[in-house]
């Protein structure tokens, strides 16, 4: 049985499906999974590939959500990225690293696209 905080991880996951499709994005894949690690959502904004981070709290007490991608996990989603282009023959397509920062408080959530969050980022 998923914890409380795995049900508000796909519950936002889900929130931010919706508002990237509401912005005019087109869902490839959710939970990309490879021997390299995750990416949350996969998709297609015109012709560019958009890996996705999603990242909620449910309060600012320690933040915005958009600041919590550390350089360790800026990397890993990287090599995931790679992986997902190179496995599919998309290694020349133009694409970027978002994020979806949800903040859920009593309130309606905070939603907001991060584009171009971060860069290529590789040891």
């Amino acid at each position: 049985m998923p914890s409380k905080q795995q049900k508000f991880g796909e519950k936002s996951e889900d929130l931010a499906v919706w508002y990237l499709k509401k912005n005019g994005y087109k869902i490839i894949e959710q939970n990309y999974r490879n021997r390299m690690g995750e990416i949350d959502i996969i998709a297609k904004e015109k012709k560019t590939i958009v890996f996705v981070e999603v990242k909620s709290r449910r309060s600012i007490r320690y933040g915005s959500p958009k600041w919590a991608i550390t350089p360790k996990k800026q990397r890993k989603i990287s090599m995931v990225a790679l992986y997902y282009l190179k496995t599919t023959k998309q290694i020349d397509a133009k694409a970027r690293f978002d994020v979806v920062a949800i903040t859920s408080n009593r309130d309606e959530p905070q939603i907001e696209i991060v584009k171009n969050a971060f860069d290529l980022a590789y040891d």
